[in-house]
């Protein structure tokens, strides 16, 4: 199953976010829902926020949840970038690193809006790390995350 994972994980994020997917129904409140789903397969991300945001996205194999991952981002300068803008970063940087397989990876991409990258510890099983962007060298925006297997 875990050989598996990675390989699904990037195919769900390059089919959600990262292509503006379509949105799903909420699963709470206030929620917004993007999801993916192949075979024996599921994935949800749900998110709370716009400009600062939190959110989890989850993994199912055969009905049973056996990866997530939390999140928090923020802009942390308005005079330097908004969240349209961080957004089209993210998701650009996003769309390249996935296209090359990479998931978790440390990972540097530059746009039009500033300077996207991400380090990140572990691997897909037990992980935590940070993505920014920079804007003519200050940190404009960041994002935390963590997460890994999800094991009865």
């Amino acid at each position: 199953m875990l050989k598996s994972l990675h390989p699904f994980v990037i195919r769900a994020k390059k089919s959600t976010y990262v292509a503006s997917g379509p949105k799903d129904h909420s699963s709470r409140p206030g929620s917004h829902d993007l999801s993916y789903h192949e075979k024996d397969w599921a994935y949800r991300d749900s998110y709370f926020g716009g400009t600062d945001f939190l959110g989890q996205e989850t993994v199912w194999f055969k009905n049973e949840p056996v990866w997530s991952m939390i999140y928090y981002g923020h802009i942390l300068r308005l005079d330097l970038i908004d969240g349209e803008r961080a957004g089209k970063t993210i998701q650009a940087a996003l769309s390249n690193e996935q296209s090359q397989g990479r998931l978790l990876d440390n990972f540097e991409w530059s746009g039009p809006y500033g300077k996207f990258s991400t380090l990140s510890e572990g691997t897909i099983e037990h992980f935590k790390g940070r993505e920014v962007i920079a804007v003519d060298g200050a940190l404009a925006y960041a994002l935390d995350y963590m997460g890994g297997v999800v094991k009865p």
